[in-house]
């Protein structure tokens, strides 16, 4: 009986927040949408797919009769070269938001500082009520685009040290001569 109570006050809780923020929250909504499916794209790629493509890579260099020449070389660079594209993906998409995110929470805030100074025109300083809802629309932008930034940080770093090291690996595995 209580869990749709709570479902109620907590839509609810969002939407006020949304409505407090302006549209720049609503940006960063969609852009936070944006940055966790990439994310959840990589995850999925990286549970179930990285370890399969690393094995067709060395399956394909073991299948070459050649392994030392120059041209040899170089078809084992590009080889390494197309999987890191591969491992790379969406990531270098995802670190731009994680970046752009701060940015746009700034925008919030000047947008909620001119309200404020709108206010401040039209009404002079003693309507506090007005006031207060254009520096809440001015800081809950940047807190939101902060905290969206964060939430980023972790996977971009974690996506990151797992294509290194996947490359590093493939490299290492595939043997230069016979």
């Amino acid at each position: 009986m209580m869990a749709p109570l709570q479902d109620a006050l907590s839509m609810t809780g969002i939407r006020l927040f949304i409505e407090a923020g302006g549209p720049v929250v609503m940006l960063l909504l969609a852009v936070a949408l944006l940055m966790w499916t990439l994310i959840f794209e990589r995850t999925f790629f990286v549970v179930f797919t990285r370890r399969r493509l690393l094995q067709q890579v060395q399956a394909r260099w073991d299948a070459r009769s050649d392994h030392s020449s120059w041209y040899a070389q170089r078809v084992k660079e590009r080889l390494i070269s197309e999987a890191r594209l591969q491992l790379r993906g969406s990531l270098p998409v995802i670190k731009a938001i994680v970046a752009t995110c701060p940015m746009i929470g700034l925008l919030g805030t000047v947008t909620g500082m001119i309200q404020v100074f709108e206010v401040m025109a039209v009404q002079g300083t003693g309507n506090a009520r007005a006031m207060a809802s254009g520096v809440s629309a001015a800081t809950l932008p940047t807190l939101s685009g902060m905290v969206l930034a964060l939430s980023g940080i972790y996977p971009v770093s974690r996506f990151e040290h797992l294509m290194q090291h996947s490359t590093r690996a493939l490299h290492d595995h595939m043997v230069t001569h016979r």
